[in-house]
């Protein structure tokens, strides 16, 4: 399973693939991080682009502040067109506690808890983390 960052996740990203690197985690099972960068994906895109790019090359989104506003926006777009085989969608809930080392632990230890168990997850829409 891939992840991929939001366009300003990268730095968060970083963090968090750093506190499971340290955990061992990725010795253990692969997940790529993948930016906007790496996928040719404008910043500016709009989050139903988004979000079905994701669906259709199997990628987990990982966001900080997609919200519910307008007919393309991310909440809207899950509302919509998530079906009881799409991946979910993980958000941080409270991005600005990302400097908290705490925090981060909590978060990577839930993005690897979902991974491991993707299969209860399907469908789920967008899961708040940690």
């Amino acid at each position: 399973m891939k992840i991929l960052l939001d366009h300003h996740m990268k730095k968060q990203g970083i963090l968090l693939w750093s506190i499971m690197e340290n955990a061992g985690w990725l010795k253990l099972m692969d997940i790529p991080m993948l930016t906007f960068a790496d996928i040719g994906m404008p910043i500016d895109a709009p989050d139903r682009k988004i979000w079905r790019f994701a669906q259709e090359h199997q990628l987990i989104l990982l966001t900080g502040n997609r919200n519910g506003e307008g007919i393309d926006s991310l909440e809207q777009t899950i509302r919509e067109e998530n079906v009881s085989t799409s991946l979910p969608v993980l958000t941080i809930g409270v991005p600005d506690r990302m400097k908290e080392s705490n925090y981060r632990i909590k978060c990577a230890e839930r993005i690897v808890d979902i991974v491991l168990n993707l299969e209860n997850y399907l469908g789920a829409g967008r899961i708040y983390i940690p």
